[in-house]
Order: structure tokens, then C-alpha cells, then sequence
């Protein structure tokens, strides 16, 4: 049916005005089709905000995190105010903070929060650009503009958009200041809040494996595999879970195989990661 389905969307290709091709694109993205959806767009012979926006995702989810900057600084420049754009640009200058050497990362960092930060102002109820903007502060070092301080700012706006994301952040708060007891309990809360958001109860399995737990964190896993049955998102975090914790290592691998062969969104991990984590469970 996939197949199928990506046949179609490339045969209804010819002709088409500039809308068209955007949206034909789009669909390609949406079958996380990444490669054949740049095709599209780079024949465009204009390309305005929202083709230069796609194609900066189509690099992302592709792990090419140089030409996804590159594309998204187009898009911010013909939108400044697109508080979308500035998200997905500052994840993309995440991600290369992340893959870049020692002196180039810190320019980097910097750049992915000055994104998230106007982003969020732009929109302050994404809770998206919230939660990314958070992580941010979290776990960057205060020369880098991060602090526990600035987190804990932005717990207000998360209760103004979603009082359950508001527990997800106190809980990621209590555990960097090792109050662990504080951070099951929201952790709990915010399942309560939201009980059929399987992140939640993955947030709390990846909890749990981190403090020793793991019957326990399997059991967080049973249930968001109980409500969300055969979720690519789900058998991602499983495997995923394992390999950070060392345990059921050929599971894993089965999980994982099993991952890459299945129909994925763009809301799911890219497959890149996917063989990252592969390799690593093959290596070891």
C-alpha cells in the first residue's frame, strides 16, 4: 500500500503551478519520502518562505544539518516573524551544536536558542518551541545562555498552555537537582493529566531505567504498547530504553529492524537514528 501510495503522488507530478508542487511535496514529506520531496522543490524554479521552509526539514530529517540551516535562514529571511521557521531553525543549529567540534559548537548552540526564544515569543502557546526552548535551558551551561533559573521560568507559560506538560517540566527539574522522589511524582501527574499521551509513560520508563528501575520502566512501556499497539514511536523508545540500559540487547536489534521496515511520519524518528542505534547494538 505504501508503494502504492508514493506511485501516485509521483505520477500526479507534471504541470503543475507553484501551490501544486508545494503541496505535492509536502505529501512526499508527510511519507517521509525526504529524498524524492527535495526533488520536487529543488526544480522549483522560485522559491518563496514556505518551499525554502520544506526544504530545510526535508535536510534535517535527512541528518544533513548544514544544508537544513542553510535552507531555513533563507526561509527566516523572507518571514522574520514565522515563529514555525524559527523553531525548525533552531533545532537544525541544535543538531549541528550537537555533531560540531569544540570551538564550532558553542556559535552554534547560541544560534539554536536566540531561534528558540524568538520563536516562542512569536507564539507563546507552541508548546513545542516551549518544550525545546526549555530542554535548552536545561541542559546548556550558563556561558551558553542556559540555567535552571530560566527553566523554571518557563514552567508559567507551559501551565497556560498545557498544566501537563507543566508537571513534565517540574519533573525534568527535580531530577537535575537530583530530587528524585519529586520528579516520579510529577512525572505521574502529568500521566494523570494526559492519560493517552504514550510520551508521558515513556518519559517515565526512561525515568525509571535511569534510577535502577527497569521492571518497573518495562511496565511504563507495557502500558503506552497497550495504548498505542504497534506505534513506531513506542518500538523506537523500546529499543532505545534497552540499549541505554544495556539489557535485552537482541531485542533490541529485532526491535529496531522491525522500526526500519515500518510506514513512518515525520513526527516519528527519522530513520537515521534509528540506524545509529543499530550499529551500536551491533557493535557491542
Amino acid at each position: 500500500m505504501r508503494v502504492i501510495l508514493i506511485a501516485l503522488v509521483l505520477a500526479s507530478a507534471p504541470l503543475w503551478s507553484h501551490g501544486s508542487e508545494l503541496e505535492h511535496a509536502r505529501k512526499l514529506y508527510g511519507l517521509t519520502e525526504y529524498e524524492a520531496s527535495l526533488k520536487v522543490l529543488q526544480a522549483l524554479p522560485q522559491k518563496d518562505a514556505p518551499a525554502w521552509e520544506l526544504i530545510g526539514r526535508n535536510y534535517y530529517m535527512l541528518g544533513e544539518y548544514k544544508r537544513a540551516t542553510e535552507a531555513l535562514e533563507k526561509a527566516a529571511a523572507a518571514e522574520p516573524e514565522n515563529a514555525e521557521i524559527l523553531l525548525w531553525l533552531g533545532r537544525a543549529y541544535g543538531r549541528r551544536a550537537e555533531t560540531a567540534n569544540p570551538f564550532a559548537a558553542p556559535g552554534q548552540a547560541s544560534k539554536a536558542r536566540q531561534c528558540f526564544e524568538k520563536s516562542v515569543r512569536l507564539n507563546p502557546k507552541n508548546s513545542e518551541a516551549l518544550g525545546d526552548l526549555f530542554e535548552y535551558y536545561l541542559d546548556a551551561p550558563g556561558f551558553l545562555g542556559g540555567g535552571l533559573d530560566k527553566a523554571e521560568g518557563l514552567v508559567v507559560q507551559f501551565e497556560a498552555v498545557d498544566p501537563g506538560e507543566a508537571h513534565w517540566a517540574r519533573a525534568r527539574i527535580a531530577e537535575k537537582r537530583k530530587e528524585f522522589s519529586s520528579a516520579e511524582e510529577h512525572l505521574r501527574r502529568a500521566i494523570d493529566a494526559n492519560p493517552q499521551r504514550i510520551g508521558r509513560l515513556i518519559d517515565l520508563a526512561k525515568f525509571l531505567a535511569r534510577q535502577g528501575r527497569y521492571q518497573e520502566a518495562d511496565q511504563s512501556m507495557q502500558e503506552a504498547e497497550r495504548l498505542a499497539p504497534n506505534s513506531p514511536r513506542v518500538i523506537y523508545a523500546k529499543a532505545d530504553l534497552y540499549i541505554k540500559s544495556g539489557r535485552n540487547l537482541k531485542v533490541a536489534k529485532q526491535l529496531l529492524q522491525q522500526y526500519m521496515s515500518m510506514s513512518l511520519s515525520p513526527d516519528d524518528p527519522p530513520r537515521a537514528d534509528a540506524e545509529k542505534l543499530l550499529k551500536q547494538v551491533q557493535g557491542s
